[in-house]
């Protein structure tokens, strides 16, 4: 488990609610009309996001001047990621604003780029037009604070990256950080007013958006062909009427997607959960987690955390089974060259996703909470079963209820039939013994009729112990997640005292049980006060320290006296927290006590 207090650099925010250093133009919200999507008929809404629901996997990029210092100002190494740079180190505007002279990407092409992305197995890219640091990856009339004008580059790396998705049939989306600059007066700082560590950041606000960051965004939104998604990112002191002044632009590209981002109570089209994958999606809501290759955004020379191909499909295949998208981050280098490791990794994604491409594209949620041995995605009449750890002979599909047509391996080009049967927990399906992939192999369920499954419910007996385990539970919250640490899979970034876990189970008889739970937590975090409910029934502890987040303890807590068999909720909360989270949870165990 890590903690920040500093926003990454496409921080999620829960809403609560200058003058350019050169020429600029003013454009006031009259100049177009808003475009309401709030008035949108549930049939058109679907319409406009089908292209986006069927990609279900994209490229982001976060490029810009920052690649030249790569993570290192003043011959030290500077915390944090990569495109925070100027923030972290605090350095001047001037200084950095320097740094354009030495920004020459001649390595950039555009197509090599697409094309990077489409063999993965991508159908739309997302770039960084204008990042926090202020400076503009476009040729801008507004300001000459831009790649173009600034350094002796003299090419327009965002014209040659439209035309070249153009021709290779890939949707194109531009990322603009509307409230943060750290270059232009009134620009916004993380945690202004106050923040700003040069005078030359300091001005109005407002009249920095009038004048520098509306007229930008109108000239990302015609001058550069069809553009899908507009992507805000930290809105910073942020108001409705500063958020107004956006919101017209849109109407100048018809059917484009936004995130939820822009502020001043805008929830845009999006949720966009970053660095993690949310236990149960966003029910009602499209979703797209956005997440690094390695631990930065931008790129930084000595970030070699690469995460690896296992990593990145099994990301892909459990963001898709919960309904979402998965928009995957390359940084690259101030020549304009995508890093080699990330290159490699995309590459084996696009061999998986030629194989399985079926399985992931234009999906739904699976209709299963938890499979023990992988993850589900699902279209009309079909299940796509992804299997991670497979099985000696036989699968179980716990709860469906439908007769199978046929069964056989997406991989198999002649789709030879695996034996089905229904079971009392559900559906047998015989399988090979070796899998066919190490990965990730998918067996595919051609099913009959509506779709029907009977979720498994625990059973609380007597005769043995209940461990009511990380995977199997329900999480309460945004921010609660499955993570694995040393191997185990636990509950973690409980950081929100306020989110709470719970278990569906079934009393086969009253009785006592003894409760324990599994936890870990570092020294400087302990303290937190816990209650494991049942019922009208519960238990209270303290959590105390075990050395670090992945060293597991098992602890006594009390004892439960369940007063009648049947259906039950067994919930834990925390009831104070002094520190930065609660723990990380494996398991309670309920052991029956003996009469």
């Amino acid at each position: 488990m890590h903690f920040s207090n500093k926003p990454s650099c496409v921080w999620v925010l829960a809403f609560v609610i200058g003058l350019s250093c050169g020429q600029s133009a003013r454009v006031d919200a009259a100049d177009a009309p808003a475009q309401d999507n709030a008035k949108e008929t549930k049939d058109q809404r679907d319409q406009r996001m089908a292209w986006w629901r069927e990609a279900r996997f994209g490229m982001f990029i976060h490029w810009g001047v920052y690649s030249v210092p790569a993570g290192i100002w003043n011959d030290k190494q500077i915390p944090g990621i990569g495109e925070w740079i100027m923030n972290s180190a605090k350095i001047p505007v001037a200084d950095y604003a320097a740094l354009t002279a030495r920004f020459n990407p001649v390595k950039f092409d555009a197509d090599q780029w697409v094309s990077i992305a489409k063999n993965a197995g991508m159908k739309y890219i997302v770039i960084t037009s204008k990042h926090h640091d202020g400076f503009a990856m476009f040729h801008s009339k507004t300001s000459p604070y831009n790649i173009y004008d600034a350094t002796p580059f003299k090419r327009d790396p965002l014209k040659e990256l439209a035309e070249a998705c153009r021709k290779q049939g890939i949707k194109l989306g531009f990322y603009y950080s509307q409230a943060q600059d750290w270059h232009h007066p009134g620009g916004a700082v993380w945690g202004s007013p106050g923040q700003h560590w040069d005078k030359a950041q300091e001005g109005d606000m407002t009249e920095y958006i009038k004048n520098v960051a509306v007229p930008q965004v109108k000239e990302l939104l015609t001058d550069y062909g069809p553009v899908a998604i507009l992507w805000w990112d930290t809105p910073q002191d942020m108001t409705k009427e500063r958020a107004d002044l956006f919101r017209p632009l849109t109407q100048l590209q018809p059917g484009i997607i936004t995130n939820n981002r822009l502020g001043g109570g805008d929830i845009g089209d999006t949720e966009t959960p970053e660095q993690f994958v949310p236990p149960t999606g966003y029910p009602g809501r499209d979703w797209e987690t956005c997440m690094t290759l390695n631990d930065t955004w931008g790129y930084k020379s000595y970030d070699n955390n690469w995460k690896s191909t296992e990593t990145l499909i099994r990301n892909l295949i459990d963001i898709a089974s919960k309904g979402g998208n998965y928009l995957l981050n390359v940084g690259p280098t101030s020549e304009g060259v995508i890093p080699q490791p990330s290159v490699d990794r995309l590459a084996e994604v696009g061999r998986w996703m030629k194989v399985n491409g079926e399985a992931i594209y234009g999906t739904s949620a699976s209709p299963f909470k938890k499979l023990s041995w992988g993850r589900c995605t699902r279209k009309p009449g079909t299940l796509y079963l992804h299997v991670f750890d497979w099985p000696k002979g036989e699968l179980i599909v716990p709860g469906l209820k439908n007769r199978v047509a046929r069964a056989y391996l997406l991989g198999d080009g002649k789709k030879t039939a695996l034996p089905v049967s229904s079971v009392d927990k559900g559906v047998c399906v015989k399988v090979p013994t070796d899998a066919p992939d190490k990965i990730a192999s998918v067996i595919v369920l051609e099913i009959e009729g509506e779709l029907e499954v009977v979720a498994h419910t625990a059973s609380l007996a007597a005769d043995k112990p209940l461990d009511l385990t990380a995977g199997e539970a329900d999480l309460h919250g945004e921010q609660l997640r499955i993570q694995h640490s040393n191997g185990i899979e636990n509950i973690g970034w409980w950081a929100v005292p306020t989110e709470w876990i719970s278990w569906d189970v079934r009393a086969k008889t009253p009785g006592k049980w003894d409760v324990e739970i599994a936890y870990a937590c570092e020294d400087a975090t302990a303290g937190s006060d816990f209650a494991i409910g049942a019922g009208e029934e519960k238990v209270t502890g303290k959590i105390e320290a075990t050395g670090s987040w992945d060293t597991f303890v098992v602890k006594k807590v009390g004892r439960l006296n369940i007063a009648a068999a049947g259906p039950l909720a067994i919930s834990l909360k925390a009831t104070n927290m002094p520190g930065r989270a609660v723990m990380n949870l494996q398991f309670i165990r309920l052991t029956p006590v003996k009469p």
